[in-house]
């Protein structure tokens, strides 16, 4: 999967989320879940493999899970850089939970790209 395309999948992923969440996530316009999806792709880029690092011993001893938690720091991260009022979360709990589907959708996509890429 290309960059945009990741990006494009994030960006409506946001979109759907604030939609069928309105209590826990809040985008205010398709633009800032666009911005949202652009400054989570820079953190995750920066910021993220160095927390992954740090974190390591304690991703080991809860095999993985723990993984989650640091992405729901990078989408909190990500509404702190955007802002509160434009793109946010009611809870660190909702962001996990925002991860939690995040990695899913994206799991589910790249490994249809895959098919697709397989099959020709």
């Amino acid at each position: 999967m290309t960059y945009f395309q990741r990006l494009l999948v994030n960006t409506l992923t946001f979109i759907a989320l604030a939609v069928l969440l309105p209590g826990m996530v809040h985008v205010s316009s398709w633009v800032m879940a666009l911005i949202a999806s652009f400054v989570l792709s820079i953190l995750n880029g920066f910021v993220k493999p160095i927390l992954s690092l740090l974190s390591l011993p304690l991703t080991f001893l809860t095999l993985g899970l723990f993984s989650f938690v640091i992405n729901a720091a990078m989408l909190k991260l990500t509404s702190t850089f955007v802002g509160e009022m434009h793109f946010g979360f009611s809870s660190f709990g909702a962001a996990i939970m925002v991860a939690v589907i995040m990695s899913l959708v994206n799991m589910i996509v790249t490994e249809h790209n895959m098919q697709n890429y397989q099959d020709d």
